[in-house]
């Protein structure tokens, strides 16, 4: 009824002469065509829309933003020490940038192969006196042999997104809500490498880092994965959310079991797994869409963090293939 009104008071106003003024009648501007339809990251309610914000953002970080630069590891560099540790870091791709000898080191089969595998890995190979070997260490028990590795390259938590976009697939990504066992973080990101996700999230603070025990535990896929710090893990699963990832968190009282996880292996998904015996934080468990348990037996009241990602990346991918 307002319509026909407000078409009638159109009409008794109008002196045009000639047709009688109606719903074709209209001015001419309001029939013209408005353009072509917005590209989907264009529109504001559109998923592509914020997950273009979020990697403005990241990106301006970046560039300069406060705590957003990409960053390397604090402190100095770290020691391997010992001729079994620095075979076996050399053996697992761990970074060294050089792999220091004592002068008059006995020259065993471990030794030999150190070398071997230095040279294989374009690794400098310097040789110090057995003072200076101490004093770079601060310890005299290294066997005559350690390796320097240097602080680690931290990725930006909107790295990982733009990851997946520009290989075309549906983000996966592994947050880890302060776990402070590098092994565990090292086993982390090698299941991460296994399973196709794009990246592995960490605390900047209470947690472990990617030192050289998390690079030999995780058998040289940190080599191939990035891993980024954040400063406050919340503030970070709420920009996910707000790029179009659905956020789950594991706990053993979870609201949806791991058999069911088809229900949301779709799309972007983001996985948050909780410290050792802590588990998830509360702000952190509030922040997450679902809460996903592992189902086990009552024998077994929990499985590590390591394990408990591996067997939710693997239950994801098989859900998405």
């Amino acid at each position: 009824m307002a319509g026909n009104s407000q078409r009638r008071g159109a009409i008794q106003k109008s002196n045009k002469k000639g047709a009688t003024v109606g719903s074709g009648g209209q001015r001419r501007r309001g029939l013209e065509g408005k353009g072509p339809t917005p590209k989907a990251e264009d529109r504001p309610y559109h998923k592509a829309y914020r997950s273009k914000q979020l990697a403005e953002r990241s990106a301006s970080k970046r560039q300069g933003g406060a705590g957003g630069q990409r960053k390397r590891g604090t402190g100095d560099a770290e020691w391997i020490i010992g001729r079994n540790p620095v075979v076996e870091a050399l053996r697992e791709g761990v970074p060294a940038n050089a792999v220091y000898v004592a002068e008059g080191a006995e020259r065993d089969g471990r030794l030999r192969e150190a070398f071997q595998l230095a040279a294989e890995l374009g690794i400098g190979l310097l040789e110090v006196a057995k003072p200076e070997l101490d004093r770079l260490t601060g310890f005299n028990g290294h066997q005559g042999l350690a390796a320097r590795v240097p602080a680690y390259e931290y990725a930006h938590p909107g790295d990982l997104l733009d990851r997946a976009s520009d290989e075309g697939e549906d983000a996966l990504i592994v947050v880890l809500d302060h776990v402070t066992d590098p092994r565990n973080l090292g086993a982390v990101v090698r299941s991460a490498a296994a399973f196709g996700a794009h990246g592995v999230v960490i605390p900047e603070r209470r947690a472990a880092g990617m030192t050289a025990a998390a690079w030999k535990t995780s058998a040289g896929a940190a080599a191939r994965i990035p891993v980024a710090q954040a400063v406050n893990v919340t503030r970070v699963l709420k920009e996910y959310q707000d790029a179009g990832c659905q956020v789950i968190g594991l706990d053993m009282n979870g609201d949806l079991s791991l058999t069911d996880i088809a229900e949301v292996a779709d799309g972007p998904l983001v996985i948050v797994v909780g410290a050792e015996g802590g588990g998830l934080s509360r702000l952190v468990a509030e922040t997450c869409d679902r809460i996903v348990s592992i189902p086990m037996a009552n024998a077994v009241e929990s499985l590590n963090a390591g394990v408990a990602a591996s067997v939710t990346l693997y239950a994801v991918a098989q859900a998405r293939a």
